[in-house]
């Protein structure tokens, strides 16, 4: 597995991680024993960067993490996430960047995984109520503490990422990136984490498993997934981003790839201080992603791509109402 640098302060990382969260929640029953045995595997592939958050599960991910990695943790870069608050293992709504719960929220995350540092901890979603100065100001104070190595934001606006960055260097930002979520290009956020050195993480690089190809209806879910309640899974825009895949299985298939290994393909394609981390709770489909680091896409192949997913192109948004007005903050 190829390695690249995340932001100016040297954390290297496997170009493909591994996104956690889908073994404890969200997308259909968990399976404990095949999720922490794709959590070895990972690590034999040389996939290193593993990403959970305490709201996962909440709680249950981070513990599931912590079992899958003990006794390797020297091989593994471990981030974690806060700021969906949770309250006695329950969400609240709320989104908490204030300096004792952040303070809190790192001391449990630590029990759960099981180590005594987080080598890069995110705000999940910024707090409109906390100036994000006084949140990454008491960031900072952990980091001198050696709580945690690397700071990180997620879903944030440029100018939100820039004070942050003052108080103290971000190494990552992580924001949705994929053929179906390419937000980043036009609102400012790759343009200020390339001016600023900061590495950029991009999370659901396969749509939610749309742009796997393997999801031709909603009833292809479980009754308790999550994307069931998501617009881009939903009615006309179900079959419209359909098309859209098809089109796209189209090219992987004429370049002898899945459609999953051509998107995570393109996703990487988009800088080497870009890093994917697609989800999975299966060896299979873990080692099928992995396999796309070594696809090479041409200018002729990533115009083509363009041309049947331009910006824009899904229909529906990627969040329910709900949780869209927390994007971008």
């Amino acid at each position: 597995m190829r390695q690249r640098k995340l932001g100016g302060q040297g954390l290297l990382v496997s170009a493909e991680g591994l996104g956690c969260m889908g073994m404890s929640t969200a997308y259909g029953p968990a399976d404990e024993r095949e999720a922490v045995a794709t959590v070895h595997r990972a690590l034999d592939l040389g996939i290193t960067f593993l990403d959970t958050a305490d709201m996962y599960g909440p709680w249950a991910n981070e513990s599931l993490v912590g079992r899958a990695v003990a006794g390797r943790r020297d091989e593994v870069v471990l981030a974690t996430k806060f700021g969906n608050e949770v309250d006695d293992g329950r969400l609240t709504g709320r989104v908490n960047g204030r300096p004792g719960y952040l303070r809190q929220a790192l001391d449990g995350s630590l029990r759960r995984l099981g180590v005594d540092h987080v080598d890069l901890y995110y705000q999940h979603r910024v707090d409109p109520d906390v100036p994000v100065e006084e949140t990454f100001g008491a960031l900072a104070d952990l980091v001198a503490a050696g709580k945690v190595r690397h700071l990180g934001i997620s879903e944030a606006a440029p100018a939100t990422i820039r004070r942050a960055h003052a108080v103290h260097p971000l190494t990552a930002v992580q924001t949705e990136y994929s053929l179906f979520t390419r937000d980043v290009e036009e609102n400012g956020v790759l343009d200020a984490v390339r001016e600023l050195g900061i590495g950029f993480v991009a999370y659901s690089p396969l749509g939610r498993g749309f742009l796997t190809g393997t999801i031709r209806s909603v009833d292809d879910l479980a009754d308790d997934d999550r994307r069931r309640v998501t617009p881009r899974f939903q009615g006309g825009n179900f079959a419209r981003n359909l098309a859209v895949v098809d089109r796209i299985r189209v090219l992987a298939e004429a370049k002898g790839v899945t459609s999953s290994q051509l998107a995570l393909a393109w996703v990487l394609a988009q800088g080497h201080d870009v890093v994917a981390i697609p989800g999975t709770k299966r060896r299979a489909y873990l080692e099928a992603n992995a396999a796309a680091v070594e696809i090479t896409l041409t200018p002729d192949d990533l115009a083509a791509v363009d041309a049947v997913a331009p910006r824009g192109v899904a229909s529906g948004d990627r969040y329910p109402a709900a949780q869209m007005h927390a994007l971008h903050r």
